[in-house]
């Protein structure tokens, strides 16, 4: 195993629960298995994932196993989820590889995908350049808005969001993310008023670790998405108490394409529909997640339209946004060069 570090700077700074980030750093990881490359990428987000330096250090005691034992037990003893995510990228670009397949055909969903529906993500800004921004996002050919809330009263964030549905119409789908910010009594008159803006569902309403909540706001016009909560409890208690509609997930958070693809289909059995989306990742990381939304069948519109957030990246991004899809590439594994690199 080969792990290479990279530092990207971001094209304006991404707020979150630890603070704003103005640079994604993470590791490129390459491996041979069975005499073919692959390349996977760890990129952790403080909040969401281990630590930078908790991922080195994860990665350089795979690499140790993998080299005593095998790939799979190496595999199979991560825990970092972020680490976890570039060994099983790596591993599984280059089982595409070898098969002559883009890696979303050898993820047990071996049919033809060009493109996978993406939506556009509206910060959070006063209501004028709200409604600027998503006329230009229609413009651009989405049909599907996802509008930050939470930072100000839910009444304004309401006429916000009504101002966007007067000027797009009603064949665009609304989403609101409020990441956590409500209690459930701010969520319960959002759900209320937001029903009738025609707002498809919000994501994470309520704090991550109140399942209980999130089950009482289901059941009304609006649904409920989880995102955050995927890394405060398991996809089996989310599920047993049917605390949503949707699950929002990333595989540098839950560890991985293929651990992405179990969560998606095992939602997907109890009428939870996936969602699939980044934590901004580089171009390794962001273009597996184009992969893994391209295996589930019938995919929402995903949260995957993320490359403008970087300033530079690592490689020619293989999968363009063009009227509000994102392109499947269907070169063999990922569709990237060998060797991505700044």
């Amino acid at each position: 195993m080969e792990i290479e570090p990279f530092s990207l700077s971001l094209s304006t700074p991404l707020a979150t629960a630890a603070g704003s980030v103005d640079r994604r750093e993470g590791f490129l990881v390459f491996v041979e298995y069975e005499g073919v490359n692959g390349v996977g990428e760890a990129t952790p987000l403080a909040g969401w994932t281990e630590s930078r330096a908790e991922c080195r250090q994860a990665l350089s005691r795979a690499a140790a196993v993998a080299e005593e034992l095998d790939w799979g037990i190496a595999l199979a003893r991560m825990e970092a989820p972020a680490a976890r995510h570039a060994l099983s990228l790596a591993l599984a670009e280059a089982r595409a590889r070898a098969s002559d397949k883009p890696l979303y055909r050898s993820m047990n969903a071996d049919r033809l995908v060009t493109s996978v529906p993406v939506n556009a993500t509206i910060g959070e800004m006063p209501q004028t350049e709200t409604v600027e921004a998503a006329e230009a996002a229609v413009g651009d050919g989405f049909d599907c808005l996802k509008c930050k809330v939470g930072s100000r009263p839910v009444d304004e964030d309401v006429a916000r969001l009504q101002a966007v549905r007067d000027t797009v119409g009603d064949s665009v789908e609304l989403r609101a993310d409020a990441n956590g910010a409500w209690s459930i009594e701010e969520a319960e008159h959002a759900f209320d008023a937001l029903g009738n803006v025609g707002v498809s569902y919000v994501e994470q309403p309520l704090p991550a670790d109140d399942l209980t909540g999130h089950t009482s706001l289901r059941g009304g016009p609006v649904d409920v998405a989880l995102d955050e909560s995927l890394t405060e409890h398991s996809v089996d208690e989310i599920l047993a108490e049917l605390a949503a509609d949707v699950l929002v997930i990333k595989p540098m958070v839950v560890g991985g394409p293929d651990r992405a693809r179990e969560v998606a289909m095992q939602a997907r059995e109890v009428g939870v529909d996936p969602v699939i989306s980044t934590t901004v990742d580089a171009v390794v990381g962001r273009t597996g997640a184009v992969h893994v939304a391209a295996s589930i069948p019938d995919v929402r519109p995903c949260g995957l339209a993320t490359a403008s957030l970087l300033a530079e990246d690592l490689s020619t991004d293989p999968a363009a946004v063009t009227d509000g899809a994102i392109e499947v590439p269907q070169g063999k594994g990922l569709g990237l060069p060998e060797r991505p690199r700044q």
